[in-house]
């Protein structure tokens, strides 16, 4: 089944049931109000919201209405958690190479992972606010899972057996912000702003074959300003599995249900595929042709994400996002920055 949640006014908005095609949606509210409810407590409401995705999809839902992306807020609007793994191993090899290093050996057997920000998630189509274009705003796109309960120390199949739905990701970095907070030996924050999510959550089941061992095979299509990026193979390289990835986060910890584990930009070796973000493809033009070519976005810039099925249907809706920030001609402060503030995306 897909779901998804709108907005009305509140913190974690109102959860949808939607068609397979993405064309209709019904409210949930007889079974569940949040999706956090139905992680919580998952095999007494998920058979019920499965009745009324059924139900929808026969053209048979009393009270069905048309699904409008543009309405929706990140499916999981904030989470107990959100984990970032770097499963594929092309990305990692390019932009350590661009910078003349080296993957380390333990590289193949045991995965990265960074703890993001988990309280303030953007939807599909929300504006990805940033303080300035200096900072090297960058998208990456990628795939993720919501979990329910899996308990420390799960080995991989536990993980796998965790996962309860999968999301299309829009994991942004601000790439000149990363330097001085690694060289910190602290990780990441700064670096790391709010991440977004496609419109819709989907069951493993609805991908069918596409689902294979803990991956997700399909293309990834990238686009910045209608342009192409990349069109990459999200299933054979990537290097750890989410099952593989969630028993990585569950070694010390109690993973529990409403945490999101996410892939790392999905990446291919074949670098005609194009790139899941524009570092990678700085890091192969600066190897190729002594310097990057491509300039990171810019305010105004459009950024679009989204993976089709065999069927040529969308699987988890598109994430269209613009890139804004201060105008260039307002008033600068006295240090020389403009601090025109965001807008507030709460409720």
């Amino acid at each position: 089944m897909k779901l998804a949640t709108y907005r009305d006014g509140s913190r974690d908005g109102q959860l949808v049931v939607v068609s397979r095609d993405l064309s209709t949606a019904h409210y949930a509210t007889g079974i569940a109000t949040r999706l956090q409810q139905v992680l919580d407590d998952w095999n007494f409401l998920s058979p019920q919201l499965q009745d009324l995705y059924v139900t929808l999809n026969q053209g048979k839902a009393r009270h069905a209405f048309a699904f409008e992306p543009r309405q929706c807020m990140a499916p999981l609007p904030r989470a107990y958690q959100w984990a970032d793994g770097s499963a594929y191993l092309p990305h990692l090899e390019r932009v350590r190479r661009a910078r003349g290093a080296t993957l380390p050996p333990s590289a193949t057997t045991d995965p990265l992972m960074y703890q993001g920000g988990s309280d303030d998630f953007l939807g599909p189509c929300d504006d990805a606010w940033f303080g300035s274009p200096s900072w090297g705003i960058d998208f990456e796109a990628e795939l993720a899972v919501i979990t329910g309960d899996v308990a420390m120390g799960a080995d991989a199949a536990q993980g796998l057996d965790g996962i309860r739905l999968l999301l299309l990701a829009n994991d942004w970095s601000l790439r000149e912000l990363v330097p001085a907070e690694l060289a910190k030996g602290f990780g990441f924050v700064q670096s790391k702003p709010a991440t977004a999510f496609g419109p819709v959550a989907v069951t493993p089941d609805e991908l069918g074959e596409a689902w294979q061992h803990g991956r997700v095979h399909g293309t990834l299509q990238s686009s910045v300003n209608g342009r192409k990026v990349g069109l990459n193979d999200a299933g054979p390289e990537m290097q750890f599995h989410f099952g593989e990835l969630i028993a990585h986060l569950a070694k010390t910890r109690n993973v529990r249900a409403g945490s999101i584990i996410g892939s790392g930009t999905v990446s291919n070796q074949d670098a005609a595929k194009g790139f899941g973000c524009i570092v990678e493809r700085r890091a192969v033009e600066a190897v190729e042709l002594g310097a990057p070519a491509t300039p990171y976005l810019a305010i105004g810039d459009t950024v679009r994400l989204e993976m089709t099925g065999r069927d040529g249907l969308s699987v988890f809706g598109a994430i269209v996002q613009r890139v804004s920030g201060p105008q260039a001609d307002a008033p600068a402060d006295a240090d020389g920055d403009d601090d025109t503030p965001p807008p507030d995306g709460t409720d």
